[in-house]
């Protein structure tokens, strides 16, 4: 067996980005950059009021009070075309065109108005203007890929008059269930089969991450039908099976898949839930063999599925961002294998993030996985700890 973060390196290092495509800035929101954008215009692109006020030359205004003649008004969208003279203003509302001959801004909160004529009460020089290409200038770099787009971003990609992008693709998975104990939800099933939960767990979990499952439906333990179905998954970007990849007489999934081309990486790893993994390439598309206990497939999923989804969009395919907490229960020494316990998550008296364990840590569980915050990380060796010692946690809000 090796470590999960021998096992997590070897993933990484097995999948390389798939290809990019122009797509609409609408279209734009989860999806991974994979160019530099720059600005066509500048933000912004004109020199702009910051407030509501009345645009003025702070030379006319040597001491106050002054007053001035108000000779138009510059709203946005609908700039003074004039010229500013001495003792002249020009009324202005925020993001308004500054006349090009005034350089302050007076808000009117400091102004007194008669009629056409205004008496300054308080002057800053040069305040509340926005010179033009403040934010950025026409050709400034706007973002860097690889990013992941949010909002903030698209919103910065519609101020550079940026109507398309160039991102990675959404990465084509293959999900294959197994076993002949395997249904989906609402087919019909005898006493002796089951529903499969790994199924839409995992295609959920795909789309997710920015990837395009494709169920390729519940495969018997037949050799030669997992055959034909690893033939029939080599067109994706990514292929995931679920169960079949232990050392039973049923597990036929690395026989099968090792007749249509598949070479093994690695196969078992040093963890709880989750030790029967495998990993390698079928020709070249790469594979990840789940366990087929819904617990154990969807921790794997979480620590070597999403990272390799994530490199497939051209991401580094980091490892999931550990958090410390505090035990909220005891635990005891952990054996040979790096354990996943699922936890719930609260605050202490002191206000640090307290993990404490379920009761049921089977890995068949898969409703004390639905109800759990996290999942607390015991290394391989470690004794055991009393409530409130420090522990490494992953938060499982967004990520799972």
């Amino acid at each position: 067996m090796i470590s999960v973060e021998q096992a997590q390196g070897l993933v990484r290092d097995g999948v390389i980005a798939v290809g990019t495509e122009t797509i609409s800035l609408s279209e734009s929101l989860g999806r991974i950059l994979a160019e530099s954008p720059t600005a066509r215009i500048a933000h912004p692109a004109h020199t702009v009021s910051a407030m509501d006020g009345y645009a003025l030359r702070a030379e006319n205004i040597p001491a106050t009070p002054g007053t001035l003649t108000v000779i138009g008004e510059s709203a946005a969208g609908h700039p003074f075309e004039g010229s500013v003279k001495d003792g002249q203003a020009v009324r202005i509302f925020t993001g308004a065109h500054v006349p090009y001959d005034t350089d302050t801004v007076v808000i009117q909160e400091d102004v007194e108005r008669d009629g056409d004529t205004i008496t300054i009460n308080s002057i800053e020089p040069g305040r509340h203007i926005r010179p033009k290409a403040q934010d950025f200038n026409e050709g400034d770099p706007l973002l860097i890929p690889p990013l992941r787009l949010a909002a903030r971003h698209v919103g910065l990609l519609a101020a550079g008059d940026r109507p398309s992008l160039q991102v990675y693709q959404r990465p084509r998975v293959a999900i294959v269930s197994t076993g002949d104990e395997i249904v989906l939800p609402g087919e019909p099933r005898t006493s002796s089969q089951i529903v499969s939960a790994n199924g839409p767990a995992l295609s959920a979990f795909i789309k997710t991450k920015g990837g395009n499952p494709i169920h390729l439906g519940v495969v018997k333990d037949d050799e030669v039908a997992l055959s034909a179905i690893a033939e029939a998954a080599k067109t994706a970007d990514l292929i995931v099976t679920s169960g079949g990849v232990s050392v039973g007489d049923r597990d036929l999934v690395r026989k099968a898949f090792g007749s249509a081309g598949l070479d093994v990486n690695f196969h078992k790893i040093a963890m709880r839930p989750g030790k029967p993994l495998m990993f390698g390439h079928l020709d070249k598309t790469p594979m990840l063999g789940l366990p087929g206990n819904p617990v154990s497939a969807l921790v794997c999923a979480l620590l070597f599925l999403g990272p390799a989804i994530d490199r497939l969009q051209g991401l580094p395919g980091s490892a999931p961002q550990r958090t410390p907490a505090v035990l909220g229960a005891d635990v005891n020494a952990n054996g040979g294998r790096e354990d996943y316990m699922r936890a719930v998550l609260s605050q202490n008296d002191d206000g640090r993030q307290t993990a404490t364990p379920l009761f049921a840590q089977d890995s068949s569980m898969i409703g004390a996985l639905a109800n759990s915050d996290a999942l607390i990380i015991r290394p391989i060796g470690a004794p055991a700890a009393k409530t409130g010692e420090a522990v490494p946690i992953l938060p499982l809000d967004g990520l799972l």
